[in-house]
């Protein structure tokens, strides 16, 4: 069985790491004196081989390095170039326990255990992401990162590509799309990021992930793959393992890991075409081997949400009210006997139902209705749907053409529902 979640995709390198790379330390030692040991053993032997008379040739040609036959810089190496500055790490700081020592904590002891400690707290390094700066307004930078990448925190801090290490203020989160928008002073920062439009995404295109895989030791990394998928539909769940519903991604099998959340996918032009936000991994009970799955957020996508963090610090989404069902999951008999749609409709989405007082219950859609069509836009499945929803507003007007009772009709409703209404 194959897991999708925040903790074991692309998200933050977490805190405990430094047990992790104290580990990695000791085993670099190992080797670093195993290196050296065949390395005195290879210098006596040659030393010994002087000694005893070995002739050593003097008019013997030396081994030179050449000049590279590469000529100029790659396109993957101008993309990098004009992006990476843009690209930034994000430090998660929260609060800890000063009470608890490390020889408490060893022995599972907690706060409340020590009666005799103070309350006192300070602030650690909880995790560690990647954000991207897209703008600058006046005297401040606003950068976009994952939700999952500021939660929780206590302060926050960038650490810019040059290695300057800024306070970042939290303007905005929202946890359907797993987006924040964070703020610093814009005197430091050098470049900006370019969206590009991530509906002209072709299948295939070469892309590069820009980011801190584990953390700011590896800050500016770059790896590159190609798009694996367009729009990709996966389940999509917090850190404590909330479903938050069905998000429409990009696949790509650049390498994204821990620490690259928040980072900058982008094409052959540098442009920014989404953000890295999560990969597929294996389970602990699954037997199957997942190599260079990784999703990141389409850029149109940040673009919708960054826009309303920005000025309402939240995102307003506007719903029809309907429970639905893709039509590709009905079959072929029922789509004809109890849909009553013609066989020439491949795609469009089914109600199952209404709720009321809402835009759908006022447009008259009915169970087993399938709407084929919004604001003259093929809807071919429920992430579309959502697509065409969330590109508007609460107050906006659009058209809905549904197959009703085997007949098309196209109506208008006006959006006068939030989706928290129908969650709370």
């Amino acid at each position: 069985m194959l897991g999708l979640d925040r903790k074991t995709r692309s998200d933050d390198t977490r805190a405990d790491k430094k047990n992790s790379l104290v580990k990695v330390g000791v085993v670099a030692l190992v080797a670093g004196l195993v290196g050296g040991g065949a390395g005195a053993t290879g210098l006596t032997y040659f030393m010994n081989e002087t000694e005893t008379g070995s002739t050593l040739t003097s008019n013997s040609t030396p081994v030179k390095v050449s000049d590279t036959n590469v000529k100029g810089s790659s396109a993957a190496t101008k993309a990098f170039n004009k992006t990476s500055a843009a690209v930034v790490s994000v430090i998660n700081l929260q609060k800890q326990d000063d009470s608890i020592s490390g020889y408490d904590t060893l022995f599972g002891q907690s706060s409340s255990s020590s009666s005799s400690s103070s309350s006192s707290s300070s602030l650690e390094t909880a995790s560690e992401g990647s954000g991207v700066i897209y703008k600058t307004s006046g005297k401040y930078a606003y950068i976009v990162t994952n939700n999952h990448v500021v939660e929780d925190s206590n302060a926050l801090q960038v650490l810019l590509s040059d290695g300057t290490k800024l306070t970042a203020k939290l303007i905005g989160t929202d946890d359907i799309s797993d987006l924040a928008v964070l703020r610093v002073k814009a005197d430091k920062v050098t470049d900006v990021a370019e969206f590009a439009n991530s509906n002209e995404l072709k299948t295939g295109e070469t892309v590069l992930a820009i980011g801190s895989p584990m953390g700011t030791e590896y800050a500016t990394s770059v790896t590159q793959g190609i798009i694996s998928a367009t729009k990709r539909e996966v389940e999509s769940t917090d850190e404590d393992g909330n479903e938050l519903g069905t998000a429409t991604v990009i696949q790509t099998d650049a390498a994204i890991n821990s620490g690259n959340s928040g980072g900058a996918l982008i094409n052959l032009a540098g442009q920014v075409v989404g953000i890295n936000s999560m990969k597929l991994s294996s389970t602990s009970t699954s037997e199957a081997t997942v190599e260079g799955m990784g999703f990141a957020i389409p850029s149109n996508t940040v673009v919708t949400i960054i826009n309303q963090l920005e000025t309402k610090g939240k995102v307003e989404r506007p719903a029809l009210g309907i429970k639905m069902l893709d039509l590709s999951e009905v079959s072929i008999s029922d789509q004809s006997s109890v849909l009553d749609v013609p066989s020439s409709v491949t795609g469009g989405v089914v109600v199952m139902s209404v709720v009321k007082n809402t835009p759908a219950a006022k447009l008259g859609l009915e169970k087993y209705d399938v709407i084929t069509k919004i604001d003259g836009k093929t809807i071919t499945d429920t992430g579309d749907l959502r697509d065409a929803l969330y590109a508007h507003k609460l107050g906006d007007t659009i058209k809905v053409t549904r197959y009703h009772n085997g007949k098309v009709q196209t109506s208008e409703v006006k959006l006068t529902t939030k989706t928290s209404d129908l969650n709370s």
